[in-house]
């Protein structure tokens, strides 16, 4: 996929590949999300596994959407035995509920099955309503639940599915 190749335009945004020169913002809003913490430099070896490693970034396509920065929302994700694991979702709290989130997901979904992905899952916190909304309303659905999973603080995980066969 090359970057910046997807575009939506009714949010005015445009879907690439991360790079490293999107690292500081993505650690951002990591951080303003309140993501279990990956910080700059898993964010970086991530990075340097292309083949198998999707990480997509949402750009302010319009300069007033979020004065200052750039980036609205990323997506980190792996493929691996037929299978795409979405690993982080983010959204700037300014354009929440705008899209972004989805745009995101459809994106790397996307991409996974064009890989030949059959299956993606996810983690999410189980006290999340917000994601898992968004979650099931780009198709997943609860498939278990993993005790004790997230840390700071001490959270179950809700394990969501997707099959990506048609």
């Amino acid at each position: 996929m090359a970057t910046r190749e997807i575009v939506s335009t009714s949010l005015g945004l445009s879907i690439g590949r991360m790079t490293e020169h999107d690292l500081l913002e993505v650690v951002e809003i990591e951080e303003i999300a309140g993501l279990s913490v990956w910080g700059w430099d898993a964010y970086h070896k991530e990075l340097q596994s292309p083949e198998d490693v999707i990480m997509l970034v949402a750009t302010n396509a319009m300069s007033d959407l979020i004065p200052g920065r750039n980036i609205a929302g990323f997506i980190i994700s792996r493929l691996g035995a037929g299978e795409l694991h979405i690993n982080n979702v983010a959204v700037r709290p300014e354009v929440r509920r705008q899209g972004v989130g989805a745009t995101l997901l459809a994106a790397v979904l996307s991409h996974g099955r064009s890989q030949g992905a059959r299956l993606a899952f996810l983690e999410v916190r189980a006290g999340n309503a917000v994601a898992q909304g968004l979650y099931r309303r780009c198709g997943f659905e609860v498939a278990g639940r993993r005790k004790a999973y997230y840390a700071q603080p001490v959270e179950d995980a809700l394990l969501m599915s997707l099959s990506l066969e048609t």
